[in-house]
């Protein structure tokens, strides 16, 4: 089962006692220690003391008898903490929870941006952070999504934001008319709402017995919930870029037979599905998603997860754009691949876990942010398995680019036979990129050095290839693809040039990739904030800014476009003696990249593989070694 956190619990007597005798922050501080392993800080503790008296008045005020109260639960499948959860029934005896965010915020500012954010002082320094609204949509919408229970007609959830010490200004701040349709939808009380607040309690929760609402939300299944999957399944499947066509059919169907005999034989499967790029494996990947989501007999425990933030963070976006008002968010069907645990999800909980661009599996799950209690030795492709009845690793074993990701489709059979999974492999042969020609593909890993058959590119081969003589002319070519409607293209290189992880002294992104008179940056950094025009380092694929800076495999990776221009660095060399094409350390830049030893040229050779094929209709390429120029037009039959 997966594990349910919650820091505080009560029946409303013992809640009023322990603040009374101040004895209500100290038993949150000592279970957090029990959850956690450590202790909370000091501003938290304070926190926790406000809170205390603040809900305690506001129950008080409302006169409210024999509802159940609780504070700080771990939302399922996050570390984030919902403050308070209010537990009764109303005049009908129907099922009531209130969940309730508090704010101790005094003055913000409204911002001028996306995502309903706002400007405040938290945390010991002014932060731009998400409207309180924003915050309890979100938990709204997660618990709606997870806890079966609220799936059902027994119990009702209600959400609200409460900032007692806000002096609310009509218009101004939290009031902004941008906020309007978020606050109406999910209400804030201030300073001055108080008896506002707690006529509302009274209303939702006129009757006792609050206790056994509290057992049912905790005693209920944590997994997707129908409304949430229906929503995926529409989202997913309106889109006509998801048809399934010839072998991705077969692949589907494989998949479902597994899914079914887990079932009804109990039989634990590992799919592997196998495919270089093009093939559809994350258009399958939805495709699963969306059939066992969205399915009209049974609630599935899935999860589709990658170690891809900008491809994870794409699909949400992209579901959320065609997400009708009033379903529930899908977004969080979608994880990392850290969140698989022994210590967080128990062997064959979960029904369905689908695994895209698998061969960027890690060693471990672990990192510097892992806490202590979730630490394990288990590799990460055992947790993956080991988690679900049926996990779908969608992989290509020639995308692996760095020491870090071990993933390969030995390394998953290999944990799959040890955890006694029966085991089917399918492979992808057809592929819907590079204007569909498997041609193009077989000359580019020709070329590149896969194979000793050598292969030559002619017009008959169907793809739009050129070579550009310049990278201001390839930026050129790119852009005004990509203004074209309803066409995407971007520019992409090896990781040749130091990446700037501060701003200019103008507030500008460095252009740090430069060769001779042209200069363009790179993706924004992690560490940097994106700059007004520009977007964060994860959304440079799918957001049209991306257009103005260059993209290297980690971002372009698991994406295509209709053009990509790739600018091919000084770390490919051609080998006069030997006639074929190198890898050169001298010219990566990539500190991850430098430390791999014996697989440097394998990985190299892959990051071109990735980024050369990322066209659907066609690759334009500047390279910046003219011998690796020559070589490349030598497998090129200029007349046809």
């Amino acid at each position: 089962m997966l594990n349910r956190i919650l820091i505080y619990d009560a029946p409303q007597k013992q809640f009023f006692r322990d603040v009374l005798v101040n004895k209500f922050a100290d038993a949150l501080q000592e279970n957090f220690f029990k959850s956690y392993g450590r202790k909370a800080g000091d501003s938290e503790y304070n926190s926790w003391i406000d809170t205390g008296k603040v809900i305690k008045n506001l129950i008080e005020l409302g006169d409210l008898e024999n509802i159940y109260v609780s504070f700080e639960y771990q939302v399922p499948y996050t570390q984030k903490r919902i403050d308070c959860l209010l537990f009764g029934k109303n005049k009908k005896g129907k099922g009531i929870v209130i969940h309730i965010e508090m704010k101790q915020w005094k003055e913000v500012e409204a911002l001028e941006c996306e995502g309903n954010f706002v400007e405040t002082y938290t945390g010991g320094d002014k932060r731009k952070v998400a409207h309180p609204s924003q915050q309890v949509q979100g938990y709204h919408n997660y618990l709606m999504g997870f806890v079966e229970i609220f799936e059902e007609d027994e119990i009702n959830l209600f959400g609200y934001a409460y900032c007692p010490n806000y002096d609310k200004k009509e218009g101004k701040g939290l009031f902004d008319p941008k906020y309007k349709e978020l606050v109406d939808k999910f209400p804030i009380y201030t300073k001055r709402d108080i008896e506002k607040l707690a006529d509302r309690l009274k209303e939702l929760l006129s009757k006792d017995d609050g206790f056994d609402i509290f057992n049912k939300f905790m005693e209920s299944p944590v997994r997707p919930s129908r409304k949430l999957l229906d929503s995926a399944s529409k989202v997913i499947k309106k889109e006509s870029d998801f048809n399934l066509l010839d072998d991705q059919i077969y692949a589907r169907n494989v998949i479902i037979d597994k899914i079914k005999k887990a079932e009804t034989k109990n039989e634990n499967s590992t799919v592997i599905v196998k495919g270089g790029p093009g093939t559809g494996k994350t258009v399958i990947a939805l495709h699963i998603l969306a059939e066992f989501a969205g399915h009209k007999d049974k609630k599935y425990r899935i999860f589709f997860s990658s170690r891809s933030k900008p491809l994870i963070e794409a699909i949400k976006y992209k579901m959320e754009r065609g997400q009708k008002a009033g379903e529930v968010n899908a977004k969080i069907l979608f994880t990392s691949l850290d969140p698989y645990a022994p210590t967080r999800v128990g062997e064959g909980y979960l029904d369905i876990l689908i695994v895209d661009e698998a061969h960027r599996i890690g060693e471990k799950s672990d990192h510097r942010f892992t806490k202590k209690e979730h630490r394990t030795a288990m590799p990460q492709v055992e947790q993956l398995i080991r988690c679900a009845k049926t996990s779908i690793f969608f992989i290509d074993d020639r995308q692996v680019i760095r020491g870090a990701e071990v993933g390969n489709t030995h390394l998953i059979e290999k944990a799959a036979k040890k955890l006694g999974r029966s085991i089917e492999e399918v492979e992808l042969i057809s592929q819907f990129r590079c204007n569909g020609s498997d041609n193009y593909l077989d000359w580019l890993e020709s070329v590149l050095g896969y194979t000793n058959e050598k292969k030559i590119l002619t017009k008959e081969d169907n793809f739009d290839f050129k070579i550009i003589d310049s990278p201001e002319k390839l930026y050129e070519i790119i852009k005004e693809k990509n203004s074209l409607q309803k066409m995407s293209a971007r520019l992409v290189a090896g990781y040749c040039w130091s990446w700037s992880t501060k701003l200019d002294d103008r507030g500008r992104l460095a252009k740090d990739v430069k060769i001779g008179n042209f200069e363009m940056p790179w993706e924004t950094h992690g560490n940097i904030k994106a700059p007004e025009g520009y977007v964060k380092w994860y959304e440079w694929a799918y957001k049209p800014e991306g257009i103005k800076q260059v993209g290297c495999v980690y971002t372009a990776q698991g994406f295509e476009f209709d053009y990509i221009g790739v600018i091919v660095g000084p770390d490919l060399k051609y080998d006069k003696e030997k006639d074929c094409l190198i890898a050169n350390r001298e010219g990566t830049k990539d500190p991850v990249l430098k430390r791999s030893k014996e697989k440097f040229d394998e990985y190299v050779k892959n990051i071109y593989r990735v980024l050369m094929s990322r066209g659907m209709k066609g690759c334009y390429v500047y390279f910046v070694d003219k011998e690796v120029e020559q070589f490349f037009k030598s497998r090129i039959n200029q007349s046809g």
